[in-house]
């Protein structure tokens, strides 16, 4: 059965992840020293690893043979978690299991013993879902959890959670993952399937998806299908009705010189061919960031002159 890129090539190892390389240090160095919290909270932007990093993390903290604090991503235990067959990692999506009973039944079973591995781990995604009066009965075992528990609590909105969770929880902060790193993945993906995609098309494919991998890697799943053996920017452009890629130049030109009739024409036309006009506002966005980037060049290259 085929399988999604962005399921087939997820991180399965810290050593893979696109990304996030702070979060990963401190994780691997508290495995490596025993300096272990008994709560995580992963929150950031979406397609960023949140839930990769905390499956990768219960691997590690349950690997039968760990490697300078990741796992080895080869043993039965890592296997079986990767899997979603562990009976002591159970990972919970907040979104729909998030009433105080549901929260009461994760209280209750805390405190049996795990069955197979060192420790018994939740993993809790979209956690800000949870209601509060399910945040009131969890914040009891969050003060006092047993040693063997471990909660990995993942998330895009942390303002929304009590700041009584929030302080019990070692939290990390995952960042957009840089364009040109996530290009040279996104060209790794590509030559894995069989096609050739240079660096131009990966930065495109990068600023679309604005820093989130899985994003990214979804829209190079369709150019796998649209494409022959060579994936190209002239085929993105006009997969994702993109339209000239010289119109976000001159949509900053004419912003700078107040021509509005004409930008009007310019949207007019977009609206016309059908292109995706929250795409197209991207490519704008990064032609101000080039922009406003090439100013102080401009201006240092008139003073030297």
């Amino acid at each position: 059965m085929s399988q999604t890129l962005y399921r087939k090539y997820r991180s399965q190892r810290f050593d893979e992840l696109v990304g996030q390389g702070s979060v990963t240090r401190i994780l691997r160095n508290a495995i490596r020293r025993d300096r272990l919290s008994h709560a995580y909270l992963f929150c950031g932007p979406r397609g960023t690893g949140k839930t990769s990093v905390a499956r990768i993390f219960a691997k590690a903290l349950c690997c039968s043979d760990p490697q300078d604090g990741d796992c080895c991503g080869k043993c039965a235990n890592c296997l079986s978690i990767a899997a979603g067959n562990a009976v002591d990692v159970i990972e919970i999506d907040a979104a729909s299991r998030n009433k105080v009973e549901d929260i009461r039944d994760l209280r209750d079973k805390v405190g049996y013993a795990p069955l197979e591995y060192p420790y018994k781990i939740y993993i809790i995604d979209e956690v800000h879902m949870v209601t509060p009066q399910g945040f009131n009965a969890l914040l009891k075992t969050l003060e006092e959890p047993p040693a063997h528990v471990k909660f990995l609590f993942a998330t895009t909105e942390p303002h929304k959670l009590p700041i009584t969770i929030l302080s019990r929880c070692i939290r990390f902060d995952f960042q957009r993952i840089p364009q040109d790193e996530l290009a040279r993945h996104l060209i790794w993906i590509a030559s894995e399937e069989g096609f050739s995609m240079g660096m131009e098309a990966g930065l495109l494919l990068s600023r679309l998806a604005e820093g989130s991998a899985r994003d990214a890697i979804s829209l190079l799943d369709q150019l796998t299908v649209y494409c022959e053996a060579e994936i190209t920017v002239e085929a993105a452009q006009e997969l994702f009705q993109l339209g000239d890629p010289r119109l976000p130049a001159r949509v900053l030109e004419l912003l700078k010189t107040g021509g509005r009739g004409e930008l009007l024409e310019v949207w007019n036309g977009l609206v016309e061919q059908g292109a995706d006009a929250g795409r197209f506002l991207v490519q704008v966005s990064e032609a101000v960031k080039l922009d406003y980037i090439a100013i102080p060049i401009r201006a240092c290259a008139r003073f030297s002159a």
